[in-house]
């Protein structure tokens, strides 16, 4: 056992196709307390959400590396949304729990829509993090095209090897998203990143995996037909810069509007001056995120027969 942040941490290896799934759980280890599932963005891994577990003290968080990123890196293709749920109802089976709350980040929260769609008696509610709503890809421009403008740098970072730690942690602390907002968690959440040997670090990101997953959250049709569909409660939060602290970020008041009208078991709320990485990675975006979960989950007991 090892600890990434205040709260109780510790990681287990589940089998799913091809391998072995990294998983990491937070908080107690009783399956019979409150349980989140969480699930994060398309480049990253479940140190992301340390910041978040320290929020909820008393709620058993269990937090995956997707296939394809983190130490699931070597678990081969293909990918995908539906991949990623087959992947989160092995895990689910492993450690003996049943009904969660699934929150999704990024591309986390789009795999959490379609695992919602595909196991729906595994899902008690969703909460969406700045992900799950369409992102257009418009006309003329192809879907590489549409990847590069949606990720930019954090496509290419992929490609790049770094020659030990502090070289990769310089990169990170250089980010606008993180200029103003480095703390003790998004450092551990780098250095967990790389791969490899110096001086040939790498990021755990597989580029195959981001390439289909981003392709398949654009022009797939799990994920359209999962929202459709979609009859859990949910609520999402969205951030008002972007990946690179840019504004707007990925949705703005109107594509949210546009999106939810007519679905009204979905609730959006705007979390203010945080950006796509600070929402969940910062502590002011992480402790709204927090109170969101607790009172869902609060909700639930009191709403449960």
């Amino acid at each position: 056992m090892s600890l990434s942040s205040g709260t109780d941490y510790t990681t287990v290896d589940v089998p799913v196709r091809g391998g072995l799934l990294r998983a990491a759980i937070w908080g107690p280890q009783d399956p019979a307390v409150a349980t989140v599932l969480a699930v994060h963005g398309v480049t990253s891994s479940h140190m992301q959400w340390a910041v978040l577990a320290d929020a909820l003290p008393g709620i058993r968080i269990i937090a995956p590396d997707l296939r394809g990123r983190g130490r699931s890196s070597s678990l081969p293709g293909p990918y995908g949304m539906a991949t990623h749920a087959q992947d989160l109802a092995d895990l689910l089976d492993a450690v003996a729990v049943g009904q969660v709350l699934v929150l999704g980040h990024s591309m986390g929260a789009f795999v959490a829509e379609v695992f919602a769609h595909l196991q729906p008696h595994r899902v008690s509610s969703l909460v969406l993090v700045d992900g799950g709503l369409p992102l257009p890809v418009p006309p003329g421009v192809t879907i590489p095209q549409a990847i590069q403008a949606i990720l930019g740098p954090a496509a290419a970072r992929l490609s790049m090897t770094f020659p030990d730690h502090e070289t990769y942690l310089d990169f990170w602390r250089s980010h606008p998203a993180f200029a103003d907002n480095w703390n003790d968690a998004v450092e551990a959440y780098a250095r967990y990143d790389l791969l490899g040997t110096a001086p040939q670090l790498r990021p755990s990101t597989a580029v195959e995996a981001m390439t289909e997953d981003s392709t398949d959250l654009l022009a797939g049709e799990s994920v359209p037909r999962s929202l459709e569909s979609l009859l859990h409660p949910a609520v999402l939060l969205w951030a008002p810069r972007g990946l690179r602290d840019e504004s707007p970020g990925l949705y703005t008041q109107e594509t949210v509007d546009a999106h939810l009208q007519g679905r009204p078991s979905v609730r959006a709320e705007l979390v203010p001056d945080v950006n796509h990485y600070t929402i969940v990675m910062g502590g002011r975006g992480a402790a709204r995120v927090a109170a969101v979960v607790g009172d869902v989950l609060d909700q639930e007991v009191v709403t449960s027969p």
